[in-house]
């Protein structure tokens, strides 16, 4: 009995420690700074996009009312600015107030401020539009709200930049921080519970159980930009990559994990999301997926590709510190 009190009371202290680990293990910033500046800028130009027809979507005339949109979320908990406005004045004036804050936000310019009304300008158009958007723009909204929680803009940025103004010289290498971990954590999880709910809706259906959905999905003339229809002469590719697919999406959330098959779930993460951008006609979709998947990816690969400077060396610890390769040409790696 004692001996199973004892190992009931190791196994606790084990999960504890990997609890601890898995938390609030200071990590570098450089993987949540890319997705910063990647999200920052399917944020800006999602925007921009709204500016091509503002009045439509937001003038008294809109196509959504704006009192609709209010009566729609009444008794919730959601809330936007733009409940309160429909003059064309004040809409294109906080119009372009958001996307100055968005250009701000993606070129990591007082990120700490930028990040969070970011955020909440993402938050407000989403509550407004109610109806016209699509997956894009809740998952947009998401990775900017764990950015807002990690210092994102501690690398690849203007921040940084003027920081190493400020100095003289070259600045302090950047922290490496718990709160970085914990918004690409809560990145990860989340990734994990939308494939998990995805993967179990499609199973809902009989067409992903008889291997047909891919053919209706590329044979559907109002997503279709591509067309791959030539495929319904291989009805076992089809069922193949339907199954396939279903089965990614369920088990994603236990397969990103090990390293021993996170290459893989990522390398079909960018099959499956490239494949919805080029034939189903939902490029900017495809991408922010991607961008998400993004948070498996360690600082020093991200590192390693995008900052072949020498001398700023991790602070952090095994994985993520490892040593910079320089990727500079050959006649360039002698120069200090």
């Amino acid at each position: 009995m004692t001996s199973v009190v004892y190992s009931v009371k190791g196994w606790g202290t084990e999960l504890a420690r990997g609890w601890d680990r898995f938390w609030f293990t200071p990590a570098d910033p450089h993987t949540l700074a890319l997705i910063r500046v990647l999200t920052g800028s399917m944020l800006f130009y999602t925007h921009l996009v709204w500016a091509l027809d503002l009045m439509d979507f937001l003038g008294p005339n809109s196509w959504l009312p704006r009192q609709l949109a209010r009566d729609f979320h009444r008794g919730g908990y959601a809330w936007s600015h733009l409940w309160y406005v429909d003059s064309p004045l004040a809409l294109w004036t906080l119009h372009t107030l958001a996307l100055v804050v968005l250009a701000m936000f993606t070129a990591g310019l007082f990120t700490r401020i930028t990040s969070v009304l970011a955020w909440l300008i993402a938050v407000s158009y989403c509550h407004r539009l109610t109806g016209a958007f699509f997956g894009l723009d809740p998952v947009s909204t998401m990775l900017a709200m764990y950015l807002m929680v990690g210092p994102s803009g501690a690398v690849y940025s203007l921040d940084r930049w003027l920081a190493k103004r400020k100095a003289g010289g070259p600045a302090e290498s950047p922290q490496s921080t718990v709160t970085t971990n914990i918004a690409i954590r809560l990145i990860q999880l989340h990734m994990c519970v939308i494939y998990l709910f995805g993967g179990i809706s499609k199973m809902r259906g009989q067409l992903w159980w008889d291997g047909s959905a891919v053919w209706y999905a590329i044979a559907n003339f109002e997503y279709q930009s591509w067309d791959i229809t030539w495929l319904v002469d291989y009805p076992w590719l089809i069922a193949l990559l339907t199954h396939v697919t279903v089965i990614w999406e369920t088990y994603y959330c236990v397969l990103v994990w090990p390293k021993a098959t996170r290459p893989l779930t990522l390398l079909l993460a960018v099959c499956v999301h490239s494949g919805i951008a080029m034939f189903l006609g939902m490029i900017t979709f495809g991408l922010v997926m991607l961008f998400g998947n993004l948070a498996f990816i360690s600082p020093a690969i991200v590192r390693s590709y995008l900052d072949w400077r020498p001398g700023e060396q991790s602070r952090a610890g095994e994985e993520i510190s490892e040593p910079r390769r320089d990727r500079r040409p050959k006649h360039l790696r002698k120069l200090k």
